[in-house]
């Protein structure tokens, strides 16, 4: 509370009256602070405390650039020279006000050719763009069944929707349909085609099939498949009888493709149903125009220099080899044929020494602590990209055998 408002307060009520209410404000106020305080304090003790942190000089194992698009100087200036041509900095509004443009209209045209849909609807995020379909879509009679391990903003999306909810076991579709047989109304099945903190991938057929059988109606999150996989970047490969069973697909720009931004994919009736009732579609201020621009540039970068998706292939390849041959007696770690590798380290105090020594080694690589996954299967998460040498995976590899 302002000096300003409390003076304002002062003029039109009594004196006591006007201290009572600062002395209550006060009061309050320490009781939320001392709160915030003992759970900050119950995440340390618990090891699991959140921080930001900035690091220099050492070798990325960390982010989401797996095919090295955010660094690419090539692709910086070809989307400077197209940003060049534009004269506004910002959309000033939502799409829906200021911030729709023919930019806009004809990115977006490019995405629904590329990504082989009838329309994409472009997103400031992927965690915007769930939140949508999923606040929006399902209603209070339906049903959504989501795999456990999706990520937070599906889950959030879902609850939002005030369907009724339900998880099932982690790419087990013997309990997907067990779920689905629980399930009521409109039935809406929501995975993830590449786990985020596992890199392992869901089985897209059989979960098509499951939810043919049942009528049900499938969103595909394809945050860490795009541009990694598909043509052009659209996402894992997925069985042609059944694509058109899909309801929608989620894409997201702000990992491999070295950008910002989302799309959800899917008929024309599903874009205009959005663009008419998703909250944070509606009510967001619009990208702005060189977020756009770069979204398109990137696709067409992607689309000259498609042999990045063979390149980080053969990344992931040799680390899997090294892997087997020098640390499976000492390490577990999930399958994966995807640039996230994560090695189990349970313990938030295992995870955070081991993660510890691998930066003093040189090399920028983080914990993985619960509760962002179950406690006993926490990690370190190693990201592959294709500009990591050779020498560098080796390296990594050899450091973690002298760790073990």
């Amino acid at each position: 509370m302002t000096t300003t408002y409390l003076l304002l307060i002062q003029d039109f009520i009594k004196p006591t009256k006007a201290t009572n209410l600062v002395v209550k404000y006060n009061t309050y106020s320490m009781h939320i602070e001392k709160r915030l305080q003992k759970e900050l304090q119950k995440r340390l003790a618990d090891n699991n405390l959140r921080s930001l942190k900035t690091r220099s000089g050492l070798v990325d194992f960390f982010s989401n650039d797996y095919l090295g698009l955010s660094r690419s100087a090539e692709l910086r200036k070809a989307i400077s020279i197209r940003n060049s041509e534009t004269k506004a900095n910002g959309a000033t509004g939502s799409r829906l006000l200021s911030g729709n443009s023919e930019l806009y209209e004809d990115t977006e045209k490019k995405l629904a050719s590329i990504l082989e849909s009838e329309s994409a609807l472009i997103f400031n995020s992927g965690y915007m763009a769930n939140m949508a379909l999923l606040s929006a879509i399902p209603k209070k009679d339906d049903t959504i069944v989501y795999d456990e391990l999706s990520h937070a903003c599906i889950k959030d999306g879902a609850r939002l929707s005030l369907a009724k909810r339900l998880s099932f076991k982690h790419n087990d579709v013997k309990d997907l349909e067990l779920k689905i047989q629980k399930a009521q109304g409109n039935i809406f099945v929501v995975v993830e085609s590449i786990y985020s903190m596992d890199g392992d991938q869901c089985p897209i057929d059989e979960i098509l099939a499951i939810a043919k059988q049942y009528s049900a109606h499938v969103i595909i999150d394809e945050a860490h498949s795009t541009g990694v996989f598909g043509k052009n970047g659209n996402g894992i490969d997925i069985d042609p009888a059944l694509k058109t069973e899909i309801f929608a697909r989620v894409y997201t720009f702000g990992k491999a493709m070295g950008i910002h931004g989302a799309a959800v994919t899917g008929s024309s009736t599903l874009k205009e149903y959005l663009i008419n009732h998703a909250r944070s579609f509606i009510y967001t201020t619009a990208l702005p125009p060189h977020s756009v621009i770069s979204i398109d540039c990137a696709f067409e970068y992607l689309a000259e220099h498609i042999e990045l998706q063979q390149i980080i292939k053969n990344k992931v390849k040799l680390f899997n080899q090294l892997f087997e041959e020098k640390l499976v007696p000492y390490y577990s770690k999930i399958d994966s044929n995807h640039p996230i590798q994560a090695i189990l380290t349970p313990g938030n105090e295992n995870s955070r020494t081991l993660a510890q020594k691998l930066v003093k080694s040189g090399y920028d690589i983080r914990p993985i602590l619960s509760p962002t996954v179950p406690a006993g299967k926490e990690r370190i998460r190693i990201c592959l990209h294709t500009f990591n040498s050779d020498d560098e995976i080796s390296h990594l590899v050899d450091t973690l055998a002298a760790l073990k």
